[in-house]
């Protein structure tokens, strides 16, 4: 399945969820560890978009919390973190939720984001994915998404 091409310029601030029905799958450490084909997007202006995972796509004990590491999003409230770890490797504070999201993001109570990288691979409709530029943002890169896209040196603050 090709993915329809979006411009992250066209994204909407505030930003936007949708409901996303691609097949999605992530690896770390050698091992499957997610998959789904039910999840959310997040459209944000200049960003790739974040997808949102439900929790059951999470092969059982691969999320740990991470000890009560807290961020706030202006849109969203306040993510909670946690640690993936398979085949005794751990990815420190990878993947965060909001338990308890405001009213336009409900969608995504305890649903999970996940940062593209240190992961081996993530694939939407097998597709590969490449981690947003800068190592700061979860959004995932497609070779559908064209813009200027936020989090290389010196856009942090766009």
């Amino acid at each position: 399945m090709d993915l329809p091409e979006e411009n992250v310029a066209d994204y909407p601030r505030p930003p936007a969820i949708e409901p996303f029905a691609g097949h999605i799958r992530v690896w770390f450490a050698g091992l499957l560890v997610a998959e789904t084909q039910i999840s959310h997007r997040i459209l944000e202006t200049f960003h790739p978009p974040t997808y949102y995972l439900p929790r059951a796509a999470f092969f059982p004990g691969v999320l740990v919390d991470s000890g009560g590491r807290q961020t706030t999003c202006e849109w969203k409230g306040v993510a909670r973190y946690f640690d993936l770890v398979a085949n005794g490797r751990t990815a420190p504070r990878i993947a965060w939720s909001y338990p308890d999201p405001t009213a336009a993001f409900h969608a995504i109570a305890d649903a999970v984001a996940i940062y593209a990288e240190p992961l081996d691979r993530i694939e939407i409709d097998d597709i590969a994915v490449l981690p947003q530029p800068g190592n700061f943002y979860g959004g995932w890169v497609t070779p559908n998404v064209k813009g200027p896209i936020k989090g290389a040196p010196g856009t942090l603050h766009w």
